[in-house]
């Protein structure tokens, strides 16, 4: 009996030593805390390694997040709407005189045009057109007509676009004007023609009153005096209508202007070309009464 005790006691003691240092691991190394998920119900454990990992990556600062949104992008096409008011100024002269159907026109924009903060029409700008119908004054009455059309904008790039646009006013240096569709007409000038015959018929009478040493004979010139004036200006036509190189022009387009957005996108004003301005001048008669 004393011999089996003995025996138990040496097995324990065996074990004892043999356990030993797994304890001693398991009270250096404490369990790694558990996290609970309250989404899924679920544990996830969390080291101090993922710790370190989630501190080393900085946050993205807002501006960085910002710029990483695409801007919106721009519309294929720029529209110029439907009675935008255009300013021009004429390279070459036209007159009534020698202008046929036909004849191009040459014009500068003197103002850029701006549409939403975006400057799609820059002065400097040149629009072509022509001279679509011409009407020579009449003798006793009817005034000188040009009919224009303004179709194509050459931007300072090169890029060009057709459109429709339509003279609302006129700075001649003269007396035209612009009437309906946009036809600029010349001076009629009837003060003038009555001045004529006024002159004339004076002279007549002081001529006649000469040579009669009568009121009779200052009547009868003053009848051939007014029938000469009569004469010169029934036999010679009225002011042309003139559109002299510097001539401004006012239009208004007809309809709207599409332009290529990749085409029609400056970021300066432009610059009009420096070009005086047409003289004042009075509606005269052609010199002499032989019609041509």
């Amino acid at each position: 009996m004393k011999l089996r005790f003995v025996n138990c006691s040496a097995a324990l003691i065996a074990f004892t030593l043999a356990i030993a240092p797994v304890l001693r691991a398991q009270s250096t190394n404490p369990p790694v805390p558990q996290q609970s998920s309250s989404a899924s119900g679920t544990t996830t454990g969390t080291t101090p390694q993922t710790h370190l990992a989630s501190a080393a990556t900085p946050a993205q600062p807002a501006s960085t997040v910002a710029s990483a949104t695409p801007a919106a992008p721009l519309p294929k096409y720029f529209t110029v709407p439907s009675g935008t008011r255009l300013p021009l100024v004429l390279h070459n002269a036209v007159s009534t005189r020698s202008a046929r159907p036909g004849d191009p026109l040459y014009l500068e924009t003197l103002f850029p045009i701006v549409i939403d903060s975006r400057i799609l029409i820059p002065a400097g700008s040149y629009v072509s057109g022509e001279v679509t119908e011409v009407k020579r004054p009449g003798r006793i009455h009817g005034r000188g007509e040009i009919r224009i059309k303004l179709d194509n904008l050459i931007l300072p790039n090169g890029y060009q676009a057709s459109f429709n646009a339509s003279p609302t006013d006129a700075g001649t240096g003269g007396n035209e004007s612009v009437g309906k569709e946009g036809v600029i007409k010349g001076d009629s000038n009837k003060g003038a023609d009555a001045g004529t015959v006024l002159e004339t018929t004076a002279a007549g009478a002081g001529l006649g009153g000469i040579v009669g040493q009568s009121a009779r004979g200052a009547g009868i010139g003053a009848g051939a005096g007014a029938a000469a004036g009569l004469l010169a200006v029934l036999l010679t036509r009225g002011p042309e209508a003139e559109l002299p190189r510097g001539t401004t022009l006012d239009v208004i387009m007809n309809r709207p202007l599409y332009l290529l957005s990749s085409k029609a996108n400056f970021t300066t004003p432009g610059q009009a070309s420096t070009l005086a301005g047409p003289p004042n001048r009075e509606p005269q008669r052609r010199a002499g009464i032989v019609p041509y």
